[in-house]
């Protein structure tokens, strides 16, 4: 069981490697002062592309890989392809609550942002997003939704039971580089 759920996650990073390389090889080079329009509008799509590739792969691993409990939980599996991505300087992803109720303390809205990227995706917002200044760059940060989709979900998460349907229990932020 373990050898296939490292197998799965070991060509998840591949996959998103290799997606991610070809976005960002067709994006302008070198570092701006203010965000240019065009190149919010192409981060913005890669957002989109990266939030469907994730949530694919989390799909994926909990219809075919996850049997009980003890089953490496495809949210963690997530997260280990999160770090490698963030490791090797493409982008970061980290996941939110939106229950009050978070797995982790790492999951808490950090800031005035996240906050309001909850909110807001718990009224019902599919994409909400900023462009900040880093390091005197623009990167374009942004929360998508994460609704429990699978029945499977609650064997690892029995508190999400009785969310209703398209309610979002947590959101992916990201933190990508305006090229």
């Amino acid at each position: 069981m373990a050898f296939v759920s490292r197998r799965v996650l070991v060509v998840s990073v591949l996959i998103a490697a290799v997606c991610v390389v070809g976005v960002y090889s067709s994006s302008e080079a070198g570092p701006k002062t203010a965000a240019d329009p065009a190149a919010v509008a192409r981060t913005r799509k890669t957002v989109r592309m990266l939030d469907d590739l994730y949530k694919t792969a989390v799909v994926l691993i909990t219809k075919h890989y996850i049997e009980d409990e003890d089953s490496l939980a495809a949210g963690s599996a997530a997260k280990a392809l999160f770090a490698a991505m963030n490791e090797k300087g493409w982008h970061e992803v980290r996941l939110l609550d939106a229950t009050g109720e978070p797995y982790s303390d790492e999951n808490v809205a950090a800031d005035a942002f996240e906050k309001s990227a909850i909110q807001r995706l718990l009224k019902g917002e599919a994409f909400v997003d900023t462009v900040e200044m880093r390091k005197g760059k623009p990167v374009l940060r942004a929360a998508t939704p994460i609704p429990v989709v699978l029945e499977k979900c609650i064997l690892c998460h029995e508190n999400y039971r009785n969310v209703k349907k398209g309610t979002p229990i947590g959101a992916l932020l990201y933190t990508i580089p305006v090229e």
